[in-house]
């Protein structure tokens, strides 16, 4: 109705507002829409039990998938909640226990994660800058912010808080809990503190701009620095839910708009057999197979974005380094096995990084176009020990050539398993030392999916660097950065991954029941221990191996791994040897508190509300 009417003469546009209108009209004489600005979410604040954070996202991720054995036997299950932070690695986001060790140790290194607050500047930014545009565009603007996973304290801003809230199997009870002396609870109650029995029990987003007077919703997405992907995926969906059911009950015809997918290509392109597919059930029997082609992201692909990435690339480059001697790596998270079935996220993602590159090399065409490059992280492999009937996914584990990782499915939408190639083939460690042997003297990383600071890149893609690069080879390691890393003014580890067992069984002695001694993470060996490095793997091999197995553990050595060969001599902390890296590298700034970013989603926004709404 909204875009028959203003899309009339100026003239009759007054008249149909004030004659036709007058049920969309609320307090102001313009039509209001409500704008939901979407991020990853997940981080608590300095009060929160680790506990809390993570039982709470394993709650959140696991209840949008029904084929999943944790949602249909835990989530509703208050039998099974007191030991979800005990969870092991059987799949992707249910290695809570081993976890726990890794954001610990992360929240020492930078205290506060900045993410949450960054998020609410850059959502008050678009908001404010939407309000500006209000008058000339004829509508009022109201917004709220929606996140993938959230913590205790912000379950308003997931997409529909009451669906965890009331059960969906059988036998289900509310889901009330508040932790317990098992999980971080405090106190008499043994609680997490500050935790509300009744959290889920509240409007999501849409709820509250449509009570505000909203006859449309449009959403805007970050959740990955606005490629699409299935976790922002799932918060629209969440949202059009919510909405339906609001509409259902009210007799309204409320719609829910995603700009970063105009076309609903994901909706369209998802599985239908055998229906309600989820990637839990591994490759579907019928895909719907929609091209990409005509079906952009013209949020993520907006040049002026990755031209705005580019400003926290220079600023760390190295003074001391030639431009010319500078290289570029681009390292990024991926999608899971067969969510490529309809999640673009790659595609989007390489997009999103020409455009980097491009700009790079405009402002700075004295640096080798070969010298800016990208790549992913490392997968689980088959073990060929485990039987074939234990299923794919079980016959899959972690690996020490795969860096222990499992983020690293880069598959191309609609594609039997098609990694990038060209400039995105890499894997980051084979990337990295492509870098190193070209001569490179700097190198900067840059994560471009995400626009806020983290502990993902503030510690955990530091220290992946720092073991294939170095830690004396940070650009800050003499000087120290205090102001992100305020105890140790650095982030790294002495080995990585944190999270790992640190006691091995006896050289030579076979006894399950044998007194375990340290293991060796130390490169080059270690003195007056018959444990080599790496240390040798301590799970079945008819098993698969979890992150937690002391083999699959990296020093981080003052040079680095990268052309470094034990059986050619001991490393230096002193110097590099052999082929070790012998320059600099640093981590870029994402946009964070840059009021452009907010700029741009208020630009995409009145976009998409001109063409697809008035």
């Amino acid at each position: 109705m909204l875009r028959s009417v203003l899309k009339k003469p100026i003239y009759l546009v007054g008249l149909a507002l004030v004659l036709s209108l007058s049920g969309f009209m609320h307090k102001s004489d313009r039509p209001k829409i409500g704008v939901i600005y979407v991020v990853h979410g997940g981080g608590g604040d300095k009060t929160d039990a680790i506990q809390a954070t993570l039982w709470e996202s394993a709650i959140q991720i696991f209840s949008s998938d029904p084929n999943n054995p944790i949602y249909k036997r835990v989530v509703w299950n208050p039998e099974a909640w007191p030991r979800i932070t005990g969870f092991g690695d059987g799949q992707r986001y249910s290695n809570i226990a081993s976890q726990i060790k890794k954001y610990t140790f992360q929240n020492e290194k930078v205290g506060l994660d900045p993410a949450r607050d960054i998020t609410v500047g850059q959502w008050k930014r678009m908001s404010k800058t939407l309000n500006k545009m209000e008058k000339d565009l004829g509508v009022d603007f109201i917004t709220d912010w929606s996140s993938w996973i959230t913590s205790y304290k912000d379950i308003k801003h997931l997409p529909w808080p009451r669906y965890i809230y009331n059960p969906k199997v059988p036998g289900g009870v509310k889901m009330t809990y508040c932790g317990s002396e098992a999980d971080g609870g405090k106190g008499r109650k043994k609680q997490w503190p500050g935790c509300d029995e009744d959290r889920y029990d509240v409007d999501a987003p849409a709820e509250r701009l449509i009570k505000k007077g909203a006859e449309a919703i449009v959403m805007i997405d970050m959740t990955t620095s606005g490629v699409r992907f299935v976790k922002s995926y799932e918060v629209v969906e969440r949202t059009k839910a919510v909405v339906a059911a609001y509409n259902e009950e009210n007799g309204t015809d409320i719609p829910v708009h995603w700009v970063n997918d105009p076309t609903d290509l994901m909706a369209e392109s998802h599985p239908v057999e055998p229906e309600g597919w989820t990637r839990t059930l591994e490759a579907p029997i019928r895909d719907v197979k929609v091209p990409l082609e005509g079906r952009p992201n013209p949020v993520s692909s907006d040049p002026e974005f990755g031209a705005m990435m580019v400003d926290g690339i220079t600023s760390q480059f190295n003074p001391d380094v030639a431009v010319e001697d500078t290289a570029v790596f681009i390292i990024n998270h991926t999608i899971s096995r067969h969510n490529q079935t309809f999640d673009p996220k790659m595609n989007d993602t390489i997009i999103l990084n020409d455009n980097i590159k491009a700009e790079i090399l405009r402002r700075h065409p004295e640096i080798d176009p070969d010298n800016v490059i990208g790549g992913w992280m490392g997968v689980k492999q088959l073990n060929p020990n485990i039987p074939e009937e234990a299923g794919e996914t079980a016959r899959l584990e972690r690996t020490r050539l795969m860096r222990a990782e499992n983020l690293g499915h880069g598959y191309l939408y609609e594609t039997d398993f098609e990694m990038p190639g060209g400039d995105w083939k890499w894997r980051y460690w084979d990337g990295l030392e492509y870098l190193k042997d070209r001569g490179a003297k700097h190198i900067v990383i840059i994560f471009s999916q995400i626009v806020t600071h983290s502990v993902l890149d503030m510690v955990e893609v530091s220290n992946q660097i720092g073991k294939e690069l170095g830690y004396k080879t940070w650009m800050y390691w003499e000087e120290g950065d205090y102001d992100k890393y305020p105890n140790d003014g650095h982030p790294f580890a002495d080995y990585w991954y944190i999270l790992a067992d640190t006691q091995c069984r006896p050289i030579g002695n076979d006894d399950p029941n044998a007194e375990l001694v340290d293991c060796c993470f130390t490169m080059g060996g270690c003195e007056g221990t018959d444990q080599p490095y790496p240390p040798l793997r301590q799970t079945p091999i008819d098993q698969a191996m979890p992150d937690k197995d002391p083999h699959v553990v990296y020093d981080i050595p003052a040079y680095g791994h990268l052309g470094y060969d034990p059986a050619n001599g001991k490393p230096s902390d002193d110097r590099p040897v052999q082929d070790q890296y012998t320059g600099t590298w640093s981590m870029w700034d994402p946009l964070n508190t840059d009021p452009r970013l907010g700029d741009f989603l208020a630009k995409h926004v009145v976009m998409f509300v001109e063409e697809e709404i008035l």
